[in-house]
C-alpha cells in the first residue's frame, strides 16, 4: 500500500496526486527542484534519468531523459511558469514520443504540522480524453513509485540537515 493518494474522477481533465512527507517544507522543494536530486527519484525506478536542462526559474525549461534496461529512451520537457520557494511549482508537462499532448503542472507545498509537508499535485489536461490516456498508460503505479522515491530522497535530506 502506498501513502500517495491519487484521485481521478470520471469526466475531468484533471489528476490530483497527494503525500505527506516527514521533512520541513524547504528540504521538499529542494528535493523537487534540484536538479542534481531530480534523477533519484523521477521515473521508474529501474531507469536512469538524466537531467539535461533544469533552469529552475520562471520562464525557465526543463528536459529529461530516461533510458530503460535495454537503453530505450523517453524524453520529457517543459517551461517552468511559476516558482515560489518553497510552496509552489508551476510547470508544463509534454512527452516527447507524444507530441502536442501538453498538461500544466501545479505543486503546492503545504505545512502540515512539525516538521510535515503536504505535498499536492495537480496534473491539467487539454481534455478528459488525454486524461485518461495518461491514466490508461500506468501512470499511478508510476506516479506511487516515483512518491515513494522522493520520499526516500526527502528523508536523506532531512537527516543530513539534522532536522
Amino acid at each position: 500500500m502506498s501513502d500517495t493518494e491519487i484521485t481521478v474522477v470520471p469526466g475531468r481533465q484533471d489528476i490530483v496526486l497527494s503525500r505527506v512527507f516527514e521533512a520541513p517544507r524547504d528540504i521538499v522543494f529542494r528535493a523537487c527542484t534540484d536538479p542534481a536530486l531530480v534523477p533519484r527519484w523521477w521515473g521508474p525506478g529501474h531507469y536512469n534519468t538524466t537531467v539535461e536542462r533544469d533552469d529552475v526559474t520562471a520562464g525557465g525549461s526543463w528536459r529529461y531523459t530516461s533510458r530503460d534496461e535495454n537503453g530505450a529512451e523517453y524524453r520529457f520537457h517543459g517551461v517552468y511558469h511559476e516558482i515560489t520557494p518553497p510552496h509552489r511549482i508551476v510547470a508544463t508537462f509534454e512527452f516527447e514520443g507524444m507530441p502536442g499532448h501538453v498538461s500544466l503542472e501545479t505543486v503546492t507545498l503545504w505545512e502540515s504540522g512539525p516538521d510535515r509537508t503536504r505535498y499536492v499535485g495537480t496534473s491539467v489536461f487539454q481534455s478528459v480524453a488525454d486524461r485518461d490516456g495518461m491514466v490508461q498508460s500506468g501512470m499511478e503505479e508510476g506516479a506511487r513509485e516515483g512518491m515513494t522515491r522522493l520520499a526516500e530522497v526527502i528523508r536523506v535530506l532531512r537527516e543530513r540537515s539534522g532536522q
